[in-house]
């Protein structure tokens, strides 16, 4: 236990990052003398803000291209520190529950966060649904870098992350994080399309002046312990796991 640090109060958005603290992440702490407490979120914002404020000591929800750019638009002194077991962004049913009944003027609903949005560009570029220019960066692809939208003139619908599984009939596809869809009881195995490139990993992030720190030590040893591994592959399938993790672990 750090004896300068021995409570530590951990940020995530509601769902399987949240799970994974209640049920594995703070009996471990708490069994070498931390107190541990947990705040959820419900949104993208709050959680960087809250740990720049002090508010959390570590927060984990986010990738690293969504963290760089935040921190960045916001001018917090923040940094990864370890990567977490992650739900792959995927394309599930609205209206319409194939693929080939893709039409002209459909609806296809997308997280508004400038980071997530990318990757449902790239994502109905890879499905054919729209062409993204040349040599675009995929990390940051916008509506300016569609090059053409004709072959289904999509109506693309940005929302709020969270609010994506609830509007699912308001939409022929919707594009969900798949944090957010197992909150909201979907299965990561009904998407009828998986993001194949996988750049996001989400990371935990701490105030670069903990970095190094005892405590954040342990909550990383904890993140990375045989015991969670466990846990993970045994209630999350489907998803990306911690490059570290060695590709034993991911059989």
């Amino acid at each position: 236990i750090d004896p300068e640090h021995s409570k530590i109060v951990i940020g995530t958005t509601e769902g399987d990052f949240a799970d994974m603290v209640r049920n594995q992440v703070k009996s471990s702490l708490e069994a070498q003398g931390y107190e541990v407490e947990l705040v959820t979120f419900t949104d993208y914002v709050r959680p960087n803000i809250a740990l720049a404020d002090g508010d959390l000591d570590i927060n984990i929800f986010q990738h690293k291209p969504y963290l760089d750019t935040f921190k960045k638009e916001n001018n917090l002194d923040l940094v990864e520190v370890f990567q977490v077991p992650t739900a792959p962004l995927g394309i599930y049913t609205g209206k319409k529950t194939k693929l080939d009944e893709a039409y002209k003027g459909m609806s296809v609903s997308a997280p508004n966060d400038p980071s997530n949005f990318a990757r449902a560009l790239v994502m109905m570029d890879e499905l054919g649904w729209i062409t993204l220019k040349d040599n675009i960066d995929p990390l940051t692809a916008s509506k300016a870098d569609i090059a053409d939208n004709s072959k289904y003139d999509i109506k693309i619908v940005e929302l709020e992350a969270a609010q994506l599984p609830r509007a699912r009939d308001e939409v022929d596809f919707a594009v969900i994080n798949g944090n957010y869809a197992t909150d909201a009881g979907i299965k990561l195995t009904e998407a009828l399309f998986q993001e194949p490139s996988f750049a996001y990993v989400n990371w935990s992030a701490v105030k670069s002046a903990d970095v190094g720190k005892k405590w954040v030590q342990d909550v990383t040893a904890a993140y990375n312990s045989d015991e969670f591994k466990k846990y993970a592959h045994d209630t999350f399938p489907g998803y990306k796991y911690p490059k570290i993790w060695n590709t034993a672990d991911q059989a």
